[in-house]
């Protein structure tokens, strides 16, 4: 991935979402552009309007923490994306063609044996780790059923992004499938930025890009996200708290009952083991 088309694409899109009423501007008048100009966001960062455009161009080599803080607070950037701007700018300063590793495939990753019986030890709820690439790495017995659609297509490689998007089985798993794809990309953007040298990354975002607008058009948003709660919906009426924790690679996700959510059985139409164990999943997820 390129690194300048990355910051520049990511710079514009964060300073398209800012209003002149939101940064404490006035709004005048004959705008010719959505949210800021590069004018007011180099006032707000107390820099000169030549100096931000060129960072908007790409050009983040270099240049000091302080620097990218003032950017930051200028475009009122959240935490998510302040780090991906970080992110960004520590890979521009190791772009140079002599110094740049080469893009890598990621060694197969096998949980040890503790991290497995960590996971089986959770009986209340689906639980498994995910990396970055949004690739299942472990799960217990429960996730397992959860996610059994997931596991059903071996063109899934067990990896939420591509079951999100190529699978026609997510629209049913997923009801509420927009916000479901949407924090699929987001996950995906920030590892991009943490880590733009991963090949199986950069093969999985070219896949996806490739098989329809509905990826493409959430990947050119740009948006990021930290890990955090997520009340999603699955499976019909099942309503669930995803809760993940991240580690440097990866995140461990517990499914739970969403506050005051009522988890109703699972019926999508077809037969089979894969329904019951869903079901059994969902009772295992009804409020106590």
């Amino acid at each position: 991935m390129d690194n300048r088309e990355e910051v520049r694409e990511f710079l514009t899109s964060r300073r398209a979402k800012i209003t002149p009423e939101q940064a404490g501007l006035p709004p005048g008048s004959r705008r010719r552009v959505t949210g800021l100009r590069r004018s007011e966001v180099a006032a707000l960062a107390d820099m000169s309007v030549e100096y931000y455009a060129k960072l908007e161009r790409g050009s983040l080599a270099g240049v000091s923490p302080a620097v990218l803080e003032a950017v930051a607070r200028a475009l009122h950037l959240d935490d998510a994306e302040r780090a991906h701007l970080l992110n960004l700018a520590r890979a521009a300063d190791g772009s140079d063609a002599l110094t740049r590793p080469r893009r890598r495939t990621t060694r197969q990753w096998r949980p040890h044996r503790s991290l497995q019986w960590t996971l089986d030890a959770i009986t209340a709820g689906p639980a498994f780790v995910r990396n970055g690439r949004m690739d299942i790495l472990a799960a217990n017995r429960l996730a397992r059923a959860f996610y059994a659609e997931v596991y059903a297509s071996p063109h899934n490689q067990a990896n939420l992004a591509r079951f999100t998007f190529l699978d026609p089985a997510s629209r049913r798993f997923y009801p509420d499938w927009d916000q479901a794809a949407d924090v699929a990309v987001a996950i995906l953007r920030t590892e991009a930025g943490r880590d733009p040298h991963d090949k199986d990354l950069h093969d999985l975002v070219g896949e996806l890009s490739t098989r329809g607008d509905a990826f493409r058009t959430r990947w050119g948003a740009h948006n990021v996200r930290h890990h955090k709660r997520e009340i999603l919906r699955y499976l019909g009426e099942l309503a669930a708290a995803a809760d993940e924790t991240d580690a440097e690679k990866t995140a461990a996700t517990v499914l739970t009952p969403a506050d005051g959510a009522a988890c109703a059985r699972v019926s999508l139409g077809d037969t089979g083991a894969a329904v019951l164990a869903r079901e059994a999943a969902a009772r295992l997820l009804e409020p106590r």
